[in-house]
């Protein structure tokens, strides 16, 4: 029986026997057959396979293809519209309030200047101005008017302003005359607060001529 042989004579194992039972040449693919001396009369160019590949009776895979009418179709989700009318709110200038001083509920105490004749002139709430009325109309008079007393004129309109401080827990003068203020015999700095205690000495001018005593009581 002829042995099987290559009839590719390209082939390295051109006219080689191969075994029976050998359907292709196991280099070129070939078929092969009982071939005693096979002279091919067309050469046929040699079938180089990448060495990194082996025969395979497998077809290759198939692709697909999209069809050139098929579009995709992506449709964005729909959402509501916001309203912003609800949800901006307009920014407010900010206002600061400022601090309200509530003081107690208890009364200040009441001051009164006894005048060197044994007059006496109390002064009608926490504060007020201590001076003469003046002659002039719809100009009101101070609260401790010291109009009739003698050397008036040593006097101011507006000779001082006292008030009750509660911070301080007393009754604060500040001189606002053009003849000053001697308390205790030491003279005011104008514009400046100084306290006042009960049996104080209070004297308008520098001549001697206006004094008082301070009550608080």
């Amino acid at each position: 029986m002829p042995a099987n042989r290559c009839p590719n004579p390209s082939c390295e194992y051109f006219n080689r026997a191969l075994p029976n039972n050998a359907k292709v040449c196991p280099w070129c693919s070939t078929p092969v057959g009982p071939v005693n001396n096979v002279v091919s009369p067309t050469p046929q160019p040699p079938i180089q396979p990448q060495p990194s590949q082996q025969p395979s009776n497998q077809p290759p895979p198939v692709q697909y293809q999209r069809p050139p009418t098929e579009q995709p179709n992506y449709q964005a989700p729909q959402q509501a519209p916001v309203d912003y009318s609800t949800v901006y709110q307009p920014r407010v200038a900010y206002q600061p309030t400022p601090p309200v001083y509530t003081p107690p509920s208890q009364r200040a105490p009441a001051l009164k200047l006894i005048h060197s004749t044994g007059r006496e002139f109390h002064l009608v709430g926490e504060g007020g101005y201590i001076g003469r009325r003046s002659q002039s109309p719809g100009i009101a008079p101070p609260e401790i008017d010291l109009t009739g007393i003698p050397s008036e004129g040593i006097v101011s309109r507006r000779h001082a302003r006292v008030d009750w401080d509660w911070s301080q827990n007393a009754y604060m003068i500040v001189d606002m005359s053009t003849n000053g203020i001697y308390l205790n015999n030491n003279s005011l700095t104008p514009g400046m607060q100084y306290r006042l205690l009960n049996g104080d000495s209070l004297r308008f001018g520098q001549d001697n001529l206006v004094n008082f005593t301070v009550y608080i009581v």
